[in-house]
């Protein structure tokens, strides 16, 4: 068959060729495997993390003597889960067998293999309660926005991204994929436009504090007239202007956020997700509603937006410091 070109992701993902189990099948299968990471897949995060998983149960295939689909079976597949099982967290064994599971109900359905020898076999159990994204205090979310310099435009990008994610819950690749225009006032306030998972649009009032720290920084990069550009930009070296045209990434953010969090003398491991966990936690012990919490957001279910509730932590804490030995 004609070698077919690796697709960027999956090149990302490791993959360097296209897997000899699905390359000794025919080219009819080699497509429909490329097209499960571009036609079927849209998210970019779950498109690099199945690739992996994938990438990695072929090789173990490989390793096996595993030479044709047709020998991949329902018990090649429990054993492959078992393995991964005694070097993986359970969450991470489970999103490999739900790749490996998706890939071949995709094959199923091109008529590339019968069945899903996935289909049958049973992850590890795993039940969760309560996320493990670390949070910030609100003492500690304010002392990081008040450590931030609002002199300098960076300063001002950088508290408006934080804040973004505090007061809307919105995840960090929905920030960093807003436009200017997606910042937009209706009646007397401020609305953000955000772009969920899912392709979701996804609409939040602006908090007032929020309102003033994209102002400011608006105001001071002069974006006010660019509405199509993206509103969070990296740095350039040119000077008179330290914005590029181009968006952050997620890497750039959590840099940044690094960065700041060390500067401010903040010890916890924090990371992109902490806003987003420390805004609900902070609006619960307000006494906000888990059903509200989980409209602003955009949870599909109430018992995700539960993960984010740290509310019962003080609790806790207090009644252990009862003992008193």
């Amino acid at each position: 068959m004609t070698a077919l070109p690796v697709p960027r992701h999956l090149a990302r993902a490791g993959f360097e060729s296209l897997p000899s189990l699905i390359v000794s099948r025919g080219e009819e299968a080699a497509w429909r495997f490329v097209e499960f990471f571009t036609a079927n897949i849209r998210n970019a995060n779950t498109r690099r993390a199945y690739g992996r998983a994938v990438s990695d149960f072929f090789a173990w295939c490989s390793d096996k003597h595993i030479h044709a689909l047709e020998q991949i079976t329902p018990t090649v597949v429990a054993a492959y889960i078992e393995q991964r099982g005694m070097t993986l967290a359970k969450p991470t064994v489970k999103q490999h067998l739900a790749a490996v599971r998706m890939l071949f109900d995709w094959l199923v359905t091109g008529q590339v293999v019968p069945t899903n020898p996935a289909h049958s076999v049973r992850g590890p159990k795993h039940v969760v309660k309560k996320g493990k994204t670390p949070i910030l205090t609100k003492e500690e979310t304010r002392a990081l926005l008040d450590s931030i310099d609002p002199g300098t435009v960076i300063g001002l990008r950088d508290r408006a991204l934080i804040a973004a994610m505090v007061y809307s819950f919105a995840r960090i690749g929905a920030v960093l994929a807003m436009k200017v225009e997606d910042y937009y006032p209706q009646g007397k306030r401020w609305w953000l436009r955000l772009h969920e998972k899912g392709g979701k649009r996804h609409d939040v009032p602006c908090h007032h504090i929020l309102e003033q720290y994209l102002d400011a920084y608006a105001d001071a990069a002069n974006l006010w007239d660019e509405k199509k550009a993206p509103l969070f930009r990296t740095i350039t070296a040119a000077p008179g202007r330290p914005l590029t045209d181009q968006p952050m990434s997620q890497s750039d953010a959590w840099r940044m956020i690094r960065r700041r969090s060390n500067t401010a003398g903040i010890e916890t491991e924090i990371g992109c997700h902490t806003f987003r966990a420390t805004g609900i936690t902070a609006y619960l012990e307000n006494g906000g509603t888990i059903e509200n919490a989980q409209a602003i957001a955009a949870h599909e279910s109430p018992r995700t937006t539960k993960l984010y509730d740290r509310t019962s932590d003080e609790i806790t804490l207090d009644e252990v410091e009862r003992i008193m030995i």
